[in-house]
């Protein structure tokens, strides 16, 4: 497609600078409001799109697919995570599907550890408090947490993400663990000073804080499951800025208000926004409207890489950024 001006369409509004410099140049269709499409409207797009510009909200499964038109040959997903993309079937109708990886590490690991000192110092209650109005002062007892140096941070997913919580972690003085899928290579093993897991089972029963920084794949839907989840020791806590389904939602409540698990800071959830009620009236949870990588230099950087495979398509090469399915 060397030389052609590609006919654009993105499914979410994006960071004004990005809409601009797409305008310039693509033939871009913008959202006029910030309203997820509809089924209706995602069809129409790929029906038209020589691109499209979808983001973690979009199920583009085999269904829809199977109704784009001839024009649509890249998929430049605005994110990472592509576990609602079917690679795969678009790879098989000769579509290649690009997304924006590495931008949101730095956000994502702040989030963490942001989440993790929110649930083991109170931060919300204490917050709530001063509100409501209700505070009368200091006392010693009150809104009693506990310290993060020196406890055992188990890592769940061991990836860019993971590395940047562990590097947080350790200036917090905290002992880092994790379980991966593989294990990292000696010297980045060592220049992080963490401690490998290859049981799951073992890792989760001994840690103080586990914190879930794997991709959602079907090998590690539930992965925390509720037989896990009661492994935990009843002081620990669980934080999540990966994806929902990596976890049981609905055994993890149970644990919590059972009070087999000390707590939880979540900014994703297993039904996207449909979140569990149960979940909402513990004092012991710290829940975030999936804002983990919602900085601005995060969301710009995001479109540039974007604008840099589809452009990079158009000049007649392959994405920088391209996704096949022997990566996911």
């Amino acid at each position: 497609m060397a030389g052609q001006r590609l006919s654009v369409v993105v499914t979410r509004r994006l960071p004004e600078v990005v809409e601009t410099r797409m305008s310039e140049l693509f033939n871009v269709t913008l959202r006029t409001d910030d309203a997820p499409m509809t089924r209706d409207e995602l069809v129409a797009a790929v029906r038209n799109a020589d691109v499209l510009v979808p983001t973690v909200t979009d199920q583009i499964d085999a269904p829809l697919l199977a109704q784009a038109g001839e024009r649509l040959k890249l998929i430049a997903h605005y994110g990472a995570g592509v576990d609602r993309l079917d690679v795969a079937t678009a790879r098989q109708r000769g579509i290649l599907v690009s997304n924006t990886p590495g931008v949101v590490t730095d956000d994502t690991a702040d989030m963490t550890m942001a989440l993790i000192l929110a649930v083991t110092r109170r931060i919300p209650e204490g917050l709530a408090a001063m509100q409501s109005g209700n505070w009368t002062g200091w006392a010693p007892t009150a809104f009693l947490g506990g310290r993060v140096g020196g406890r055992r941070l188990g890592i769940l997913g061991m990836g860019r993400i993971g590395q940047a919580v562990a590097r947080r972690a350790a200036a917090f003085g905290m002992q880092v663990h994790y379980h991966n899928r593989k294990r990292l290579r000696p010297e980045t093993e060592q220049a992080l000073d963490a401690t490998y897991w290859e049981s799951l089972d073992q890792m989760v029963s001994r840690m103080d804080i586990v914190s879930v920084n794997c991709p959602h794949t079907p090998s590690t839907f539930h992965l925390m499951n509720a037989r896990r989840l009661k492994l935990m020791k009843p002081s620990a806590v669980i934080v999540n800025t990966s994806r929902g389904e990596v976890i049981d939602e609905n055994a993890l409540t149970r644990g919590l208000r059972a009070g087999e698990i000390a707590g939880a800071g979540l900014d994703v959830f297993e039904r996207g926004h449909e979140i569990n009620p149960r979940l909402r009236e513990l004092p012991n949870v710290v829940l975030l409207p999936h804002m983990g990588s919602a900085t601005l230099e995060g969301r710009i950087e995001m479109g540039e890489k974007v604008i840099i495979n589809i452009k990079t398509f158009a000049d007649g090469h392959r994405p920088p950024d391209q996704v096949v399915p022997s990566m996911l």
